[in-house]
């Protein structure tokens, strides 16, 4: 009997090799070799180590200065259980400029790597404005095909740079994280993005409505590049790590040993560097003396996009430039965020930024948001 069953097993374990060579879908291995194999379902936050990566250099530090309460006030103790259950490794709140709380847990520090996971679409967006700003990109309404011979003609035609931004392109990309044969999967762990994302056709008009698909980033990142004539790595590291001061240099996720970007994730940092993120559109797009990115374009990107949901056919109102966004307690709050529950908050009402770095969030939503964003927020609201 077992050697039966040994040799069904081995049987089924060629046929899925088998399956594997001729779909060219060999991904798989490095797949499930660092998800299923090592007890996970999913992407984790440290995975830049099985990745090549590209690195975004630092300049001269700028230190951020720490509140004369840095640390005196405790985090409320329901906040506390609440992250720790959903596996925080970071959270740290900036106030006027300066930091008031800091805390990690599991060995990590102001120091340790973590994925921003779509944090970096946000980053992406930054680096548009940038663009535009120096005549890189005519305008958010330059056609896509400019830079990309996939979109010279045919139903690709008519896609925009602003699409692609807002998530409004019409391209049938798919974006399921736990579908091994999926889109982004393959995304994740294949070798060769600009084939994956440029063999899609655009099935629905542009500009009309909000579908949330992370092919839209790499799209955007490819723009950019062509653009720029640089790498995201190193147009990032210019225009916004170097002029913000940042701590430690960032490491982002290639595809394949010399390739491109996963731009669409996969930018590892820290909390005090993610942290100048928000404070430079807390700031409307400049730091200390210079505008980095241009002010009218920040302030586009922070409301909602004129779309309505491709679900509900409802206006859409908590995206706009690669930001998310909502109104609550007499504020627009606006934010990056990764699907672990990677945050970057920022809260103009009360001059605030939040980093909240981890392994999990919430399942339940407010607002189509995940539902422990708000305790964040209620936190910084209610004590500042």
């Amino acid at each position: 009997m077992l050697k039966k069953v040994g040799k069904w097993v081995l049987g089924v374990i060629i046929l899925l090799n088998v399956a594997i060579l001729v779909t060219g879908k060999t991904y798989l291995y490095k797949g499930v070799a660092n998800t299923y194999l090592k007890g996970k379902k999913s992407a984790d936050i440290d995975e830049y180590k099985i990745f090549d990566n590209r690195e975004v250099k630092a300049g001269v530090h700028q230190p951020w200065a720490e509140g004369a309460d840095y640390n005196q006030v405790e985090i409320p103790a329901i906040l506390l259980t609440e992250l720790e259950e959903l596996q925080s490794v970071a959270y740290l709140v900036v106030v006027d400029d300066s930091i008031r709380v800091e805390q990690y847990w599991d060995d990590y520090s102001a120091d340790s790597y973590t994925n921003s996971f779509s944090m970096a679409k946000t980053i992406i967006s930054m680096l548009t404005g940038i663009a535009i700003k120096e005549g890189k990109i005519k305008s958010l309404d330059q056609k896509v095909g400019d830079f990309l011979d996939h979109f010279r003609g045919g139903s690709n035609n008519n896609v925009t740079v602003k699409h692609l931004l807002t998530m409004s392109s019409g391209i049938n990309f798919s974006e399921s994280y736990t579908n091994p044969l999926g889109f982004m999967a393959q995304a994740y762990f294949d070798t060769d993005l600009k084939s994956l994302v440029t063999t899609r056709e655009n099935v629905q008009e542009p500009g009309v409505s909000f579908k949330y698909l992370s092919g839209n980033t790499i799209l955007l990142s490819m723009v950019l590049e062509q653009a720029t004539g640089q790498s995201v790595s190193e147009y990032a590291s210019e225009k916004l790590w170097k002029p913000l001061g940042a701590r430690n240099p960032a490491y982002w996720s290639l595809d394949d040993d010399g390739g491109m970007e996963k731009a669409y994730c996969c930018f590892n940092s820290n909390a005090r560097d993610f942290a100048r993120l928000g404070q430079l559109y807390l700031r409307n797009g400049a730091w200390k003396d210079a505008q980095i990115v241009p002010s009218v374009y920040v302030a586009a990107s922070i409301v909602p996009a004129e779309l309505v949901e491709d679900d509900t056919g409802e206006k859409l109102k908590r995206y706009g430039y690669s930001w998310w966004m909502c109104d609550y307690r007499n504020d627009h709050i606006y934010l990056a965020e990764g699907f672990k529950g990677q945050y970057i908050v920022v809260i103009p009402s009360k001059d605030a930024v939040i980093v909240r770095l981890g392994r999990t969030r919430s399942k339940e939503k407010l607002q189509r948001l995940p539902k422990d964003l708000f305790s964040y927020i209620d936190h910084v609201m209610e004590v500042y």
